[in-house]
């Protein structure tokens, strides 16, 4: 009797939970997208454009010229990209100097021409109009 009520109970907990582990699927699918579409314009070397689509609070961070010289001369040495593919996506609502709101933590296992293997962690964030947009990009 007291394993059925435990049992009970387990369901009754994961059917609860089901709605938010899919709410969160669906972020960080979203946000994976973004991500996606934002890196296909830093590989082809749209910088102020990749720029442009960045979240409110990347754009007032830093501008575009800055960002333009940063990544010309980050991603440069790097050469063409020859693979990427997704290691890990974490929600957050807090990252550490940045506001609270809704983040993604994308972090890819990337193959370059001229760096065989690193990481690049993008965050998106949902902004104000509801889209995921990327608000901090680094290299490892």
């Amino acid at each position: 009797m007291i394993r059925k009520i435990a049992c009970l109970v387990v369901v009754v907990l994961l059917m609860g939970a089901a709605p938010l582990i899919a709410d969160e699927y669906d972020k960080k699918k979203a946000a994976i997208t973004s991500a996606d579409k934002w890196l296909r314009m830093v590989d082809e070397g749209k910088f102020i454009e990749s720029w442009k689509e960045s979240s409110q609070y990347f754009r007032q961070a830093i501008k575009p010229d800055q960002w333009q010289q940063t990544l010309q001369a980050v991603r440069a040495p790097l050469g063409n990209l020859i693979s990427r593919k997704v290691k890990r996506a974490t929600y957050t609502t807090s990252l550490p100097g940045a506001p609270d709101g809704e983040y993604v933590v994308v972090e890819f296992i990337t193959s370059f021409a001229n760096k065989k293997s690193g990481i690049e962690t993008v965050t998106p964030q949902k902004d104000k109009d509801g889209l995921w947009r990327v608000s901090g990009y680094y290299i490892k």
